[in-house]
């Protein structure tokens, strides 16, 4: 069976508190440590207001120390509202605490809205147009140093940190298959392209340095429960949050609504139909067919697992329900 990992937006419930967000961040991860997760990523957002992990390398360096074996990365970092050389020394800095266990993804949306962006670069000329060279730029400071080397990222020159494109669009598919970089394809929300985006980097993939053959990665939502009646009432939280963004409202994860889709105009049913089509949303039997069929279905290298649940205890339990599951199928065969 091929690896999950854990991609945790570090969400701010109605009522809750960033500090609870983010110590309930670290007690996924050291939960996905435990059940077998190979990575655990965190995203860049900014102005989110039920979203904490906007300081995105601080919150990876806070699961990194309290977690042991599990990888911790970003999924990811907006690069445009960045200089490559500040990334290089921060996950430079993060290898060099926790060495072979730092991932870093990079996208080129801005991980917010453009009056946000401005406030976050103060200037936008240096945006989404420039992403390919910067990318390349920001690998170039993790080789090792040459010797006359004037600009150098210390600590980050020699460490290699994995480099991964994200993209919800063919767009970042061309960009990793041209760069022979490992892709990640943002399917728990955008799964229009997904198809066509997994050909276009599979046969147009150029074998580099840093991989030899394609891998890609998929986001995939799964809310387990032990019944479906409780897996569909827990994924409203999801469905209710999703059309607020989409809206333009974008608010703290909401309680989970009895009933949520029969209360909703059918342009918002339509909408979280496509956005949330890559969804597995049941009991255990449910989750391991789902599973199974979806792996069969896209042949996928690895899944990257999100689960957007109102209650924690509720979350933990089903990352649980589908480690077992996971586990199932691997025995399976």
């Amino acid at each position: 069976m091929i690896p999950l990992s854990v991609l945790d937006l570090s969400p701010i419930t109605e009522g809750g508190t960033a500090a609870q967000s983010l110590a309930n961040t670290l007690d996924l991860a050291r939960n996905a440590d435990r059940l077998g997760y190979r990575r655990y990523w965190v995203a860049e957002h900014h102005n989110s207001p039920g979203i904490a992990s906007a300081a995105t390398s601080v919150v990876i360096a806070h699961i990194a120390a309290g977690t042991s074996t599990i990888r911790v990365g970003a999924g990811g970092i907006m690069l445009p509202n960045h200089a490559p050389l500040v990334i290089a020394e921060q996950f430079g800095t993060l290898a060099a605490l926790h060495p072979g266990r730092i991932d870093l993804g990079l996208g080129r949306a801005p991980g917010t809205d453009m009056e946000t962006a401005r406030a976050l670069r103060r200037n936008l000329n240096a945006g989404v147009d420039s992403f390919p060279q910067d990318v390349v730029e920001l690998i170039g400071y993790f080789h090792a140093a040459e010797p006359s080397q004037r600009i150098r990222a210390v600590p980050g020159e020699g460490e290699d940190v994995p480099v991964w494109i994200l993209g919800s669009s063919t767009y970042g598919a061309q960009l990793a298959a041209r760069l022979g970089l490992p892709y990640a394809f943002a399917s728990h929300f955008a799964p229009a392209e997904m198809e066509h985006a997994i050909h276009i980097y599979r046969s147009r993939f150029q074998p580099s340095a840093r991989l030899e053959k394609p891998y890609v990665m998929l986001g995939l939502n799964v809310i387990a429960a032990p019944t479906d009646a409780e897996a569909e009432l827990l994924f409203s939280t999801q469905q209710q949050a999703l059309v607020s963004i989409l809206t333009g409202r974008p608010w703290r994860l909401p309680p989970p609504v009895t009933g949520y889709r029969s209360q909703i105009e059918p342009t918002a049913s339509a909408m979280l139909d496509q956005s949330l089509s890559c969804s597995i949303v049941g009991s255990p039997a449910i989750v391991r067919s789902g599973l199974d069929a979806f792996i069969r279905r896209t042949n996928a290298d690895e899944l990257m697992v999100t689960s957007q649940i109102f209650d924690h205890s509720a979350r933990l339990r089903s990352f649980e329900i589908l480690a077992d599951a996971h586990r199932e199928l691997s025995k399976a065969g």
